[in-house]
């Protein structure tokens, strides 16, 4: 344990071991018989207090202790002059947790029982703190100690100041005391909650803990403990309140509806085009961090010409808790819109209260968008028949994307993310203190090579990009990616145990630099347009191939999306993907995706029409631990679903994924998990099925 190597037992410790198990087995069924029977006896209590001895981990022996002091005490209450009495059955109950502790300092039960004991009001909460004072003589950063401190401090009423002052002295005695680090975060937690006086000034504060806390990071820099605290002081000073970060349509922007394809109206581009044959499309809101509570009565709409006033809306999120960072309804329009040019669209948002986070904490800032949907009469809402040509993802079906001016207009509307709010909160303070925070690890890191510290610099810089993002006064262009870039690529060559999570990092970094400006943006965007197609459709598509992504990010700026090309990267999931309810195209070939369960998000997708998973990993893995993370089959809750054979209960994942979908095109070649079986029952599975792996289904 801990990198220690074990050394094999000699004959005299085996011997020692073999007593020890064979008077534990036989305390053990003696104390089992007691606690079965309900036999409530002086014997039963020495018995069991020997168990404990040995085995300070035995639950079943600190239950039938707790019946049996319970029992006794029950009797003795009844009896006003045995109160002495009580107290003495509550004493030994302490000594014999002590004798345990004194065994195992880190023993759950002993802890706990020693906690139920004091809870009943007859101990001296002042012995407490004695003893505890010389356990962490012996062990300081022993976390059940620290824990059962806050009970006993707690019981006592001890001011949250003097607390504070004792984890100062513990941390100056060894700066490596993991758990006074964490001690302190609560207490400032509650300090500053309560608005205590001399810490009502949370800028203040947080400066003077950073002055604390750097005396341990340049004195050992390889100490992890001083990092954490650091970290949650960074997390205490970026932290913003819930507000509403995009939207599609965007504010200020021109929405053109129709039944074929974009080109029959010259006004629109494939970036501000919804193919709809019902004048119903979709409406999603996207917030800064996971929601709930998103409803008519927290987001009203005002249009004329809508056909229902009371909207449903649903969280776009496979987890089923409720929460979701992008929000959906469908706006449908009236049959009286064919005689308007354009049909104006009015959002607030959050103009009630309601709309939450996760940590309880309401979205305060209300915001306001504007929008108009362009609507074809009747006569030109004919739809035409669609093409079922297969789409193509090869390179020459691609040519750079030429904007014109009003796609330029919406691009960078998306990229500013502007919309009408409430003024936020200053964050200048914020920006101030970690500017001079990454002036100060920029140093360190120039006098050592640390790992965590080019961690934490690059935790810094993005921190800063967070807050620059919500303020006015600011240019994003600020940010800088290529040094937050490099140090993600540095700890994967230093830190390759981790390697998993710096690559998620550095990918949402390097999604946030492509999509921070209009001219990056443009710079992935690609007309498609296959020579041998007999269509004059033109797809706009947002190329994101071989850039090593393993993580999906900056959803907010992809919201208008309907092609992507993720191909050659080495994404695992596609979490992040479920807000792109404009999709319809999708290419993830040559990724790390490992099981069809990695794909759960993509039931969301109602437009998905072609999808490309070829060349992946699914079913080459003897254990896929996802897998049995998703609801099989043979759950009672879903069970009645399945509509497969026997024989399919292999692909019961691939059953559930694909069951949803209203696939025209399927490219899943090059996967273990592939074989003729699999693609008859995706034929099957899916009767719009025309294309599956570059082959005709008819």
């Amino acid at each position: 344990m801990h990198g220690r190597p074990r050394k094999p037992p000699t004959q005299e410790e085996q011997d020692a071991s073999a007593l020890k198990a064979d008077k534990l087995r036989h305390l053990q069924s003696q104390n089992l018989h007691f606690h079965h029977n309900k036999i409530f006896t002086k014997e039963g209590l020495e018995i069991s207090a020997k168990l404990l001895e040995v085995n300070p981990e035995h639950y079943t022996g600190w239950n039938y202790r707790k019946l049996a002091v319970q029992h006794f005490t029950d009797k003795k209450s009844e009896n006003a002059a045995e109160s002495e009495s009580i107290q003495s059955i509550l004493d030994e109950e302490l000594r014999v947790v002590e004798t345990a502790l004194r065994a195992n300092l880190k023993s759950y039960g002993a802890w706990h029982h020693r906690k139920w004991v004091l809870s009943k009001g007859h101990s001296s909460v002042d012995r407490e703190l004695r003893l505890l004072g010389k356990f962490q003589k012996l062990d300081a950063r022993n976390f059940h100690a620290w824990n059962y401190r806050r009970f006993v401090t707690a019981l006592k009423k001890i001011p949250d100041e003097e607390e504070l002052q004792y984890t100062t002295n513990m941390i100056s005695d060894n700066f490596s005391n993991y758990s006074a680090w964490h001690n302190r975060s609560l207490l400032l937690s509650n300090l500053l909650e309560k608005g205590v006086k001399e810490y009502s000034e949370k800028g203040s504060v947080l400066r003077e803990e950073y002055e604390f806390v750097v005396q341990a990071l340049f004195t050992d820099p390889d100490d992890q403990s001083g990092w954490f605290y650091h970290l949650w002081l960074l997390e205490q000073t970026a932290i913003l309140e819930p507000f509403l970060l995009s939207s599609w349509p965007s504010h200020s922007s021109k929405l053109y509806i129709s039944a074929n394809d974009y080109s029959s109206d010259q006004r629109s581009s494939p970036i501000s085009h919804c193919f709809s044959k019902t004048r119903e499309f979709p409406f999603i809101l996207c917030f800064s961090e996971p929601m709930v509570g998103v409803s008519s009565s927290t987001v009203s709409i005002e249009c004329d010409y809508l056909t229902c006033s009371e909207l449903t809306w649903t969280p776009l999120s496979a987890n089923g808790s409720g929460f979701a960072q992008a929000w959906l309804t469908y706006l449908k329009f009236t049959d009286a819109t064919h005689t308007l040019e354009a049909c104006p669209v009015k959002v607030a948002v959050a103009h009630f209260q309601g709309i939450i986070n996760m940590s309880g904490t309401s979205c305060s800032q209300s915001s306001h968008l504007f929008f108009t949907v362009h609507i074809p009469s009747h006569d030109q809402n004919q739809a035409e028949e669609q093409t079922t040509d297969r789409i193509s993802w090869k390179e020459e079906n691609f040519c750079m994307y030429a904007a014109e001016s009003h796609d330029a207009d919406l691009l960078h509307s998306l990229c500013k993310l502007e919309m009408i709010r409430q003024k936020s909160k200053d964050v200048g303070w914020s920006m101030k203190v970690i500017a001079d925070e990454i002036d100060r690890c920029r140093e360190l890191l120039s006098l050592t090579e640390c790992k965590i510290g080019k961690l934490t610099l690059a935790r810094l810089l993005m921190a800063n990009y967070s807050l620059v993002s919500v303020s006015c006064s600011h240019d994003r262009n600020d940010v800088h990616y290529e040094e937050i870039l490099s140090l993600y690529d540095d700890l994967m060559k230093i830190d390759p145990s981790h390697i998993c999570y710096y690559e998620d990092e550095r990918s949402l970094v390097l999604l946030k630099q492509m999509t921070s400006s209009s001219g990056s943006f443009l710079k992935n965007i690609h007309h498609y347009r296959e020579s041998t197609s007999s269509s004059l459709n033109l797809y706009s598509c947002l190329r994101l191939n071989s850039l090593s992504l393993s993580r999906i990010g900056s959803i907010e700026q992809l919201l208008w999306v309907q092609m992507l090309d993720l191909s050659h990267n080495k994404i695992r999931s596609t979490e992040g993907l479920e807000a792109l309810q404009l999709l319809s195209c999708l290419n993830l070939s040559h990724n790390k995706i490992c099981s069809f369960t990695a794909l759960e998000t993509l039931r969301l997708l109602k437009s998905l029409k072609v999808l490309g998973i070829s060349y992946n990993e699914i079913g080459a893995h003897s254990i896929d631990t996802r897998r049995y993370l998703f609801s099989s089959p043979l759950n009672h809750a879903l069970g009645s679903d399945w509509s497969g054979d026997i024989e399919s209960l292999d692909h019961w994942d691939a059953f559930f994924i694909f069951k949803g979908l209203d696939l025209i095109q399927l490219d899943i070649m090059g996967n273990a998990a592939v074989n003729d079986r699999l693609k008859a029952s995706l034929v099957k599975l899916m009767p719009a099925l025309k294309w599956l792996d570059g082959e005709s289904c008819n």
